[in-house]
C-alpha cells in the first residue's frame, strides 16, 4: 500500500477494540475486505474495552444442552447425564429484554439481536475461535447431585473478558487486520452527508483515512463523571467505574457531525453490587470482574442506616444485578452490606468472595457483627440488629417455608412474607434464617459497567440513522453504542452478544460498500 501518512485508504475503519469492534474487523474480513484497521485512543495494555473486564457471559437462544456441547469444551461425556439445561427460546429471550426494560425497547432491534443470536455465538466459536464453555461457576448450583442451570444465559467464554479478547486479537493477526493503539478517532470525515473516512491523531498528527464504511464501537460514557452528571444525575460522580477507563463517550461526539440520532435510555445503565474498596476510576486489570458481589440473593443486604433497601430475592441474579448497583448508590453514603450466614457461605462464588480477593468481617453472632459494622461506617447499630431480627422472625412465622426446600437454581417459594404479613420490604425468594455462625459482612459499592444511551440505527445493516430517520451513508454502529436496546435493567449476558449480532451485520455491509468501490 504505497500511501502518504496523509493519503491512508482502507476498505474498513473500526473505532474501539473490545469484542463489538473486532467483531465488526472481523465480518468484514470475511465478506471480502481487504485492508481493515481497527484504532483506540488507549494504549495496548488496555486493548479490548469493557470486553476485557467482563465475566464472558453470552445469553443466547438455543435448544438446550445437545445444542451447545458441540460448541464448549468443558463437558466430558460423563458429564453430560448430569445436567439440567433446559432450551432459551426466542420467545423467552424477547420476554427478558422487554420485561425488565419495562417494553420501551425497539421491538425491530430486540427481534435482530434474539433472531440471530444463535448464530453470532456459533460464528464466534467456529469463526472467529473464541474459546466457549458452559458456566458451571457462575450459573450453576448442584442440587440433588445434579448440575442445574438457571437464569437464561449458559454459557461463557474461557478466562472470561481476558481470554475473548485474547481470542479476538490472535483472529485478528492471523486476518491481518491493522491495530493502532494511542490514537484517538478525532473527526469523521464527511462528503454530501456520507461518511468518507476518519481523521484520527497518531505520533503527534493529524492522519486523514478514507474508507468505505467507518464502524463506531467505542462504548457508551460510563468513565466520564461529568456526562454521568450530566445524563445520569450528580450521584453518578460517585459510582465506581467497572471497566476501562477510556469510555469517555467520544463515539458520540463524532457522530454529531452527521447529524445523527441519540436515542435510548440516556439515564439508565448497567450497574451492580460492586467491592467498596475496588478503584473508583478504573476497573483492575488483574482482578477485573471478581470485584462483583453478586451472592447477595443468598443474603440481605443493610445500608448505612441499617435498613434494607432491596427484596434480594425479587428474581434470578441475572434479571436484578445489572439494576441493584443503582440502588446502592441511592443508598446514604453509597454503600451498603451484604449479609450471610454459615449456611450459604460455602454457595459464594470463590472468584468473587474469597478471603485473598475482598474483606470480610465475620463475627459470632448478631450482636457481634452490628458492632462490627458500626465500626466499619453503618450508622444504627439498633436498626441494624431489628433489621435481621424482623427478618428471621418472618421467616420462622410464614408456615408455608416448612414445605418448601432451598433452592437456588429456580426461583424457590422461600419468602418473609405470609398469610399473618411479613416484611414491609418483602424477601420473595430464597428467604433463609441468618442464624447460623459464623456470620459475614462484606461492604459494596455501586460499580457502573455501561451506558444504555446510543445512537439510533437500522436493525438489519447497523447503519446509523440521522435525526430525520435516513441511513448515513458509510457510518455505522455496535456495541455499547447502540441506542433503543436496553431500558433501566437488562438480561445478563446479552451485551457481548449484541455486540457480535451487530458487529457482524456492520462488516458486512461495509464489505459490500468496498466491493462496489473496486
Amino acid at each position: 500500500m504505497a500511501q502518504t501518512a496523509s493519503d491512508l485508504t482502507y476498505d474498513c475503519v473500526v473505532v474501539g477494540s473490545g469484542n463489538a469492534g473486532f467483531c465488526a474487523a472481523h465480518s468484514a474480513i470475511e465478506h471480502g475486505c481487504i485492508q481493515v484497521l481497527v484504532v483506540d485512543k488507549c494504549p495496548e495494555s488496555w486493548a479490548g474495552g469493557n470486553g476485557y473486564f467482563t465475566a464472558g457471559a453470552l445469553r443466547t437462544v438455543h435448544g438446550g444442552l445437545p445444542d451447545l456441547l458441540p460448541i464448549v469444551n468443558n463437558v466430558s461425556p460423563e458429564m453430560q447425564d448430569k445436567i439440567d439445561l433446559e432450551p432459551y427460546t426466542a420467545e423467552n429471550y424477547t420476554s427478558d429484554i422487554m420485561r425488565l426494560g419495562q417494553n420501551r425497547s425497539d421491538p425491530l432491534l430486540v427481534k435482530a439481536l434474539v433472531d440471530n443470536s444463535r448464530d453470532a455465538v456459533g460464528w464466534l466459536t467456529k469463526h472467529v475461535g473464541v474459546r466457549t464453555m458452559l458456566s458451571f461457576h457462575r450459573q450453576a448450583y448442584e442440587v440433588n447431585g445434579r448440575q442445574r442451570f438457571w437464569g437464561g444465559v449458559h454459557l461463557s467464554t474461557v478466562d472470561g473478558g481476558k481470554g475473548l479478547i485474547e481470542d479476538h486479537r490472535r483472529k485478528a493477526n492471523e486476518e491481518g487486520i491493522e491495530v493502532w493503539f494511542e490514537c484517538p478517532a478525532v473527526r469523521l470525515i464527511v462528503e454530501d452527508g456520507a461518511v468518507k473516512g476518519v481523521v484520527v491523531h497518531k505520533a503527534g498528527k493529524d492522519i486523514s483515512i478514507r474508507a468505505a464504511g467507518v464502524v463506531l464501537a467505542a462504548g457508551g460514557f460510563e468513565a466520564n463523571a461529568v456526562l454521568r452528571e450530566k445524563y445520569m444525575g450528580p450521584e453518578w460522580k460517585e459510582a465506581h467505574v467497572r471497566g476501562t477507563p477510556y469510555n469517555q463517550g467520544d463515539g458520540f461526539i463524532l457522530s454529531q457531525a452527521v447529524n445523527a440520532a441519540l436515542c435510548g435510555d440516556w439515564q439508565g445503565c448497567h450497574s451492580t453490587c460492586w467491592d467498596a474498596a475496588a478503584p473508583k476510576d478504573t476497573g483492575d486489570q488483574v482482578l477485573s470482574n471478581q470485584f462483583t458481589k453478586s451472592g447477595y440473593p443468598l443474603g440481605v443486604m443493610a445500608n448505612a442506616d441499617g435498613k434494607r433497601f432491596v427484596d434480594e430475592g425479587e428474581d434470578m441474579r441475572n434479571y436484578t444485578y445489572a439494576r441493584f448497583g443503582r440502588k446502592i448508590l441511592e443508598q446514604p453514603g453509597g454503600i451498603a452490606w451484604q449479609i450471610y450466614d454459615d449456611k450459604v457461605v460455602p454457595l459464594l462464588r470463590k472468584e468473587e468472595y474469597a478471603d485473598d480477593v475482598v474483606r470480610k468481617i465475620y463475627a459470632g453472632s448478631l450482636e457481634e457483627l452490628a458492632d462490627k459494622l458500626v465500626a466499619d461506617g453503618v450508622h444504627d447499630r439498633i436498626t441494624l440488629f431489628d433489621t435481621l431480627q424482623k427478618y428471621n422472625d418472618a421467616i420462622r412465622k410464614n408456615g408455608r417455608n416448612a414445605q418448601i426446600q432451598f433452592n437456588p437454581s429456580i426461583k424457590d417459594g422461600l419468602s418473609t412474607q405470609s398469610d399473618d404479613g411479613g416484611l414491609e420490604l418483602p424477601k420473595t425468594n430464597w428467604a433463609q434464617t441468618i442464624d447460623q455462625a459464623p456470620f459475614v459482612a462484606v461492604k459494596v459499592s455501586c460499580g457502573i459497567t455501561f451506558t444504555f444511551g446510543g445512537l439510533k440505527i437500522d436493525p438489519e445493516t447497523a447503519a446509523v440513522l440521522n435525526k430525520e430517520g435516513r441511513v448515513i451513508d458509510g457510518l455505522y454502529c455496535t456495541g455499547e453504542m447502540v441506542g433503543n436496546l436496553f431500558y433501566s435493567n437488562y438480561p445478563g449476558g446479552s451485551g457481548l452478544t449484541a455486540g457480535a449480532v451487530f458487529g457482524r451485520k456492520a462488516g458486512r455491509e461495509i464489505a459490500k460498500l468496498a466491493a462496489a468501490q473496486h
